[in-house]
């Protein structure tokens, strides 16, 4: 029997505007019952030959896409549901968070979210019992939950397993390892390079970004500031609203945002937690694509 997903119970899910309420219906009208792997292949993985004990390693969560079809990131934006992972372990056995590439832009339809067009690698750090035995094998096991859409949106549920034996040492996996290690190079990460302040004021947040370091690469043309993309951390600021970004000559960025109708926090964050994506790298040598910024924001009334 399949678990039940209620999609009520996810923060982007939770309506409290007659404007979202009906987009998410338009949405879910659209969300046809498939609990296979409709328009994606998924598979779990280990980046290492075998278990260690007590010594932690690598599992990845492989998504492949059929053209043309997307899953969500861990913060889809305002539709979507992220794919998420729930372990079975044996006693003693520990999972970390499920983590994710930083996030890119997808389209539920015409709706801007936050996801993966591309087959994409999430993972996890495991960590065994230090009173394994060599010689022993050990099957972990997961419950794997998605949306997958494409022209229409499909809820899938999988049951997971992947069994490694117990050894003294272990290896890595190169076709798992190559792809492991291009997944945590994409991650977002903070920089002190670069400066952030945010003023909000009515639905409008203003996000101010500043070269500190000699080591900041500043946009070169305002062409390649407007490919820039603001992703939301906690669905603070709309994801399907425009973004209007200008460059000055300082090289700083001033972005704005669009608050968004609801939010599922609770109480207005003291911070804007954004990650800011630029291709050509926030830092010289084109390093540090995914700037990850939260900047207290300055409420005007």
């Amino acid at each position: 029997m399949m678990p039940a997903v209620s999609f009520a119970s996810h923060p982007t899910f939770r309506a409290r505007s007659t404007k979202l309420l009906a987009i998410l219906l338009a949405c879910i009208s659209l969300v046809r019952p498939a609990f296979a792997e409709s328009g994606l292949k998924i598979e779990l993985v280990s980046e290492q030959s075998a278990i260690v004990p007590g010594k932690p390693f690598t599992v990845g969560l492989w998504l492949v896409h059929d053209r043309g079809w997307h899953t969500y990131w861990r913060f889809p934006g305002i539709v979507g549901v992220p794919t998420q992972l729930k372990w079975k372990l044996p006693p003693a056995w520990k999972a970390g968070d499920l983590i994710y590439p930083a996030p890119e832009r997808t389209h539920m339809f015409k709706i801007a979210a936050q996801g993966f067009d591309r087959d994409v690698m999430l993972r996890a750090e495991i960590t065994p019992p230090a009173r394994l035995k060599p010689g022993e094998t050990v099957t972990l096991a997961a419950t794997a939950s998605w949306m997958c859409c494409g022209t229409s949106c499909h809820p899938g549920w999988k049951e997971l397993s992947l069994t490694l034996p117990v050894a003294e040492e272990s290896a890595l996996i190169p076709k798992w390892h190559k792809l492991l290690d291009g997944e945590r190079a994409r991650a977002e990460r903070p920089g002190d390079e670069w400066s952030a302040s945010a003023v909000e004021k009515d639905r409008t947040i203003t996000l101010t970004i500043k070269p500190a370091s000699a080591k900041a690469r500043s946009a070169k043309s305002q062409r390649e500031a407007d490919q820039i993309i603001a992703f939301t951390e906690d669905g603070w600021f709309d994801t399907d609203k425009p973004q209007s970004i200008q460059l000055h000559d300082d090289g700083s960025l001033t972005i704005a945002l669009t608050k968004a109708e609801t939010y599922a926090g609770g109480k207005p964050p003291k911070t804007l937690r954004v990650i800011l994506r630029n291709d050509n790298g926030w830092l010289h040598d084109g390093d540090l694509q995914c700037l990850q910024i939260a900047p207290k924001i300055q409420r005007e009334n």
